[in-house]
């Protein structure tokens, strides 16, 4: 090779490298470029942050992921009792994250522990709290029974600690998920470094100096009551702008780090996480019926090697809830251990029997997929942050705190100090909107005056009475018992019962549905397609719960995934 051909490959070689140089600078600058300005987002000396190195929603404790997608809602394959509330209907759910088992006795304890710590119940200001909170354990009487051992030792004994919590209501189902949602978020902030390390468990948590979600995105600098030794002890290295002033104080919903709530699951995704349908998935259809959240249309195991054993914890039939002694068919005469039977195809326990489980959802005898065939939900009530005069975010106080007597005469707060306080949205965010125009809908398009079957403008009692002066038919569709629950002047409850016999209904806008068998309940209610209704407030040795959390960003974990 001459030597004009070796400085002609020499040219072309630094040339070569010259580009690939350029092309790596461009392409890792561009990274954190803006494509709307083309300014650097991150700089160091301030401007626009976000968190550019996302990749996915972390799976939080406990839960699982199920990837959404549509199925046919309500399609029950036996409908002898002919409630007519389950008619079959086309949904689609979006992916969302759901509990591997339901909430154990001592996944409930450990926020019992964590009030009863920071909300003293010997403290007269805070002692409804704890109480509030406790299930009820009265569930387990029976006037001719004997269970006062699982009244005594159900929800705190050891050899009960996996197995699901009961006599929790839907308020109190609720609000443990509130709770844990904050927990999980401390730690989140812990872990990156944005608070003291350990401070969720200091002696400095108390009802005046604890963490909310929803005030650390608002107003960080009241959360733990303004503590700067937790709220700047973190051992993230603290950033300034070019003037020298800190900038990335506190971790924002644009950082990535701070997870959705967590939640009731919607009937919708209870339903569909319960199928388990991907067994029957084939291209983009799914093939055949499912009835159970199994493969196959009965009960029992078809493998050899468990031939014959029952599949989930339910009643076999009359005085039969567990089997003969020493061949036992499910393993359980009341509720079982949690993980006692296989998973579904989510890897979801428990979908059919073990606890019935509460659900997000207002009952009402029929879903409107009419209206809504997408993430389809009825129980909005829409709420807004309150704000002080000068503008700021209104933070609970102590001096704030407000509780509820329910129709059962028990006493719940309703909103706890460091929470955003909280008031319904009204005409400046309804007005001219298409997509809703009230706070409260549970009861759109069903039960309200005017989907009444004789719509007038007034329903008083009075207008239902005849010539007799006695109560007539009702105009109402929704016309249930009002119970009324009042205090006297020395705080001692008056109890009026509704003893009205122009009652209709048991449903009303405080009624939940609750899916799937119990320990309690025959086969014909492990379909995880039936559906039944019970008071928010009230409690059962049968109904459980589990959590669910939204997913963000994509449908599928992973990134993108094969077609077919």
């Amino acid at each position: 090779m001459d030597m004009k051909n070796v400085s002609n490959l020499r040219i072309l070689l630094a040339l070569t490298l010259s580009l690939a140089m350029f092309s790596c600078k461009k392409s890792s600058s561009s990274s954190n470029s803006s494509r709307a300005t083309g300014w650097n987002i991150n700089n160091k000396k301030g401007g626009f942050q976000y968190n550019t190195n996302f990749k996915e929603q972390q799976t939080a404790p406990g839960l699982v992921f199920v990837e959404g997608g549509t199925f046919t809602m309500g399609k029950v394959s036996d409908d002898p009792m002919h409630d007519w509330n389950n008619s079959p209907n086309q949904q689609h759910v979006q992916s969302f994250y759901m509990d591997e088992t339901e909430v154990t006795n001592l996944m409930y304890m450990e926020y019992l522990d964590w009030l009863k710590n920071v909300y003293p119940p010997d403290d007269p200001n805070y002692s409804l709290i704890y109480k509030g909170a406790l299930p009820d354990t009265l569930v387990w009487r029976n006037r001719l029974g004997y269970a006062e051992m699982m009244t005594e030792n159900y929800l705190r004994h050891p050899g009960y600690a996996e197995y699901p919590v009961v006599g929790v209501s839907w308020i109190q189902a609720v609000e443990f998920a509130n709770w844990r949602t904050d927990r999980v978020n401390e730690l989140y902030l812990e872990e990156a470094g944005y608070i003291g390390r350990d401070a969720k468990v200091s002696e400095n948590i108390t009802a005046d100096s604890n963490f909310n979600t929803d005030a650390y995105i608002n107003a960080p600098s009241q959360t733990y009551g303004g503590n700067e030794d937790i709220l700047n002890g973190g051992r993230r290295k603290q950033q300034t702008d070019a003037e020298g002033n800190p900038i990335n104080v506190y971790a924002k919903r644009e950082s990535g780090i701070i997870s959705p709530d967590y939640r009731l699951p919607t009937e919708a995704e209870w339903e569909y996480a319960a199928l388990g349908l991907s067994e029957l998935r084939s291209y983009n259809v799914y093939r055949g019926r499912k009835k159970y959240p199994w493969d196959g249309q009965y009960t029992r195991s078809g493998k050899r090697k468990w031939k014959g054993d029952q599949l989930a914890n339910f009643k076999q039939g009359k005085g039969d809830y567990g089997g003969i002694a020493g061949w036992s068919d499910d393993g359980a005469d009341i509720t079982a251990q949690v993980k006692s039977y296989e998973p579904n195809d989510h890897g979801l326990y428990d979908m059919a029997g073990n606890v019935a489980e509460w659900v997000a959802d207002v009952y009402r005898p029929i879903v409107d997929d009419e209206f809504n065939d997408f993430n389809y939900f009825r129980g909005n009530v829409y709420y807004k942050n309150a704000l002080n005069e000068d503008g700021t975010t209104r933070i609970v106080t102590t001096d704030e705190m407000a509780y509820d007597t329910l129709p059962n005469g028990k006493v719940v707060v309703r909103n706890f100090p460091g929470e955003v306080a909280k008031v319904a949205v009204d005409e400046n965010e309804t007005y001219l909107r298409t997509n809703f125009d009230r706070s409260d809908n549970r009861n759109f398009r069903d039960g309200d005056k005017k989907s009444s079957k004789r719509y007038r403008e007034s329903f008083s009692e009075d207008e239902n009475r005849d010539s007799k002066n006695k109560p007539s038919e009702t105009r109402k569709m929704y016309n249930s018992p009002q119970h009324k629950i009042e205090r006297d002047s020395a705080g001692n409850i008056i109890r009026e019962y509704d003893k009205s016999n122009s009652r209709t209904s048991l449903i009303n806008d405080n009624v939940r549905v609750y899916k799937g068998g119990s320990w309690r309940d025959r086969a014909y209610w492990i379909d995880p397609a039936q559906r039944r209704y019970f008071p928010q407030d009230m409690a059962t040795d049968y109904i459980g719960f589990r959590c669910a959390m939204s997913r963000v960003g994509s449908k599928s974990q992973g990134g993108s995934k094969k077609r077919n």
